[in-house]
């Protein structure tokens, strides 16, 4: 056989991978366009639900006016974009996930499929599990902090004394930047919810261990202290919030990945390949010869 024929044969299976991605990724694509216009076309019903939680603060403060206001021209059309684009993303994960997995599962041996499939479901999952909790406990919070700076004015000053009175200092907030603080919290607990995903994973693929994360623990209190200040408004509430909630999740992942290793080592003992008195690290990788 010629060295063109050799060539040829190469070139079929990735010429044809790059088809099966491009039409994994129109796929793809065309489900979040759909999601986007869906979520276009109802964008005030989401944009009175993300706000819920300003206006119940501003109501336990004796504020019934909880209205945003728009500083530009087009700031309302780039407020239903905004609105748009999120709730693409949401409503188009679950099928770009399908097309993820239909693209992932033919290369994968069958123990791999196994291992991969559960952390592709629990991954939206978690962030689902995030975005709630910012949702409902640490964007109250927050905005309850905020609203606190507030003061009534007065035309009359101390002592009775007029022209020395007190400028008020009132909320009236934009829309646009109302949203985006909105959505920059419920993005970052749901990534932050990740962690136990990410970190089991790489448990499994044998790129941690319990051993590893417990001994880089202090390390991962600063980190962690980091990600707090940077993802999060400029208040010690949410920031200590999200510090424990992360550090807890961080305890949880070495759990997780302590009882990885303690399944890997019963399935390798029960198959011989594991020696009590000598622990050969490396052997943690060896998954079986499973086929596809």
């Amino acid at each position: 056989m010629s060295s063109s024929d050799d060539i040829d044969d190469s070139a079929a299976p990735l010429i044809e991978h790059l088809a099966e991605l491009r039409t994994r990724l129109i796929h793809s694509v065309i489900a979040f366009i759909i999601g986007m216009i869906i979520c276009f076309t109802v964008w005030n019903p989401i944009f009175n639900f993300l706000t819920h939680p300003l206006c119940s603060a501003m109501a336990e403060r004796g504020q019934s006016d909880c209205g945003l206001i728009l500083i530009k021209l087009q700031e309302g059309f780039f407020v239903a974009i905004s609105i748009s684009l999120l709730g693409g993303l949401v409503l188009g994960f679950p099928y770009i996930s399908y097309q993820l997995w239909r693209f992932v599962a033919p290369g994968l041996y069958k123990n791999e499929k196994g291992a991969f499939l559960p952390f592709l479901i629990s991954s939206p999952l978690m962030f689902f599990l995030g975005a709630s909790f910012a949702f409902y406990v640490v964007t109250p919070l927050a905005f309850d902090f905020f609203l606190g700076f507030q003061q009534a004015g007065s035309l009359v000053g101390e002592g009775g004394v007029e022209g020395g009175g007190i400028a008020a200092i009132a909320f009236q907030g934009s829309a646009q930047e109302y949203l985006s603080l909105t959505i920059k919290f419920i993005v970052a607990f749901g990534l932050c919810f990740q962690l136990p995903v990410l970190l089991t994973l790489m448990g499994k693929a044998g790129l941690v261990t319990a051993e590893g994360l417990g001994n880089v623990r202090k390390y991962a209190v600063v980190a962690i202290l980091i990600l707090a200040a940077l993802v999060t408004p400029p208040d010690v509430i949410t920031q200590v919030i999200l510090f424990v909630v992360v550090y807890g999740l961080y305890e949880i992942s070495i759990f997780l990945v302590r009882r990885v290793e303690r399944k890997r080592e019963e399935k390798l003992r029960a198959e011989g390949y594991y020696d009590d008195e000598y622990h050969d690290p490396m052997m943690d990788e060896f998954d079986g010869d499973d086929q596809k």
